[in-house]
């Protein structure tokens, strides 16, 4: 009797925790349809595509052929220009962001605004932008004595229009990083005799080194699958794996080499991500030792 009386409670309890989770389900059904049909399908459709030949048979003839000749150029061209574009990314988008952290948040809100808004034009017109100021006859040849020099077509002018394109996302990571730091810390040390070059050696690079790593990751990542500025911007040498895709699928019509080369393209993206990902966690666990 005693235990008839003790689990009668725990029945309602069950009853409410099943009847949330189902409630949970039914509102989560969507989500999940949502996702699978805009992007598991899709997905397992292209790794199937790339898994096809002709016939419909299974085979790795189009990895291969993605892995060889032309196409391994292209891929180590675009995996060197977005290692460029990371690098020069975090060159301008450390001065810009550690100046505008130094400002008065009214001012550090007005440049960050400016830093922003050109992020919101469409990069079809930046790009064409980039292109009239780098011309032969554009405004830097113009200004610039000696020229005029070739800045279009070329890896720089590809280089300059990405580093444009991504700059906005790493002044918005770094400035977050470096808004945080506490700024006590330095004074603490100028204080104790440290000079500005250890202070930033030894205090303000370690703080803000995760977020150095995370933009530089998010500029690489972006720039792997970046179409618009490689394609009007570089020339033959400077294809990329985006454009190369668009060329088999609109020119050749290659639909499985083009599954291949998006398929090695994701590849890509998702080790960069989990790289994030892996720093963003040594990052907080690094803070969370220096705090206790």
């Amino acid at each position: 009797m005693a235990a008839i009386t003790a689990t009668a409670p725990a029945r309602p309890r069950k009853l409410l925790a099943s009847r949330r989770t189902r409630v949970g389900i039914l509102y989560a059904l969507p989500v999940v349809v949502y996702l699978l049909v805009l992007f598991v399908y899709p997905i397992f459709s292209t790794l199937l595509l790339s898994l096809k030949d002709a016939d419909g048979a299974l085979t790795l003839h189009w990895y291969v052929d993605a892995l060889t000749g032309v196409n391994l150029s292209v891929l180590f061209t675009t995996l060197r220009i977005s290692a460029e574009t990371a690098l020069f990314s975090l060159v301008f988008g450390f001065v810009l962001a550690n100046a505008i952290s130094r400002l008065k948040p009214l001012w550090a809100s007005l440049a960050m605004l400016v830093v922003v808004v050109p992020h919101f034009v469409s990069a079809l017109v930046r790009t064409y932008g980039w292109i009239i100021m780098l011309g032969d006859k554009g405004l830097l040849n113009e200004l610039v004595p000696g020229g005029p020099y070739r800045l279009l077509y070329n890896e720089l002018g590809v280089v300059i229009g990405t580093t444009s394109m991504m700059l906005p996302y790493t002044v918005l990571l770094l400035y977050g990083v470096m808004r945080g730091v506490d700024r006590r810390l330095l004074a603490a040390a100028s204080s104790m005799g440290a000079g500005r070059v250890t202070i930033f050696r030894r205090i303000y690079l370690p703080l803000v080194a995760p977020g150095l790593a995370s933009a530089g990751l998010l500029s690489f990542i972006l720039s792997l699958g970046y179409y618009i500025t490689p394609a009007l911007m570089g020339g033959p040498n400077q294809t990329m794996i985006a454009t190369l895709i668009n060329q088999q699928v609109t020119k050749e019509n290659q639909w499985n080499g083009a599954a291949a080369q998006g398929v090695i393209l994701l590849v890509l993206t998702l080790a960069g991500l989990l790289l994030v990902k892996a720093v963003s966690s040594l990052g907080a666990s690094r803070k969370k030792r220096s705090a206790s």
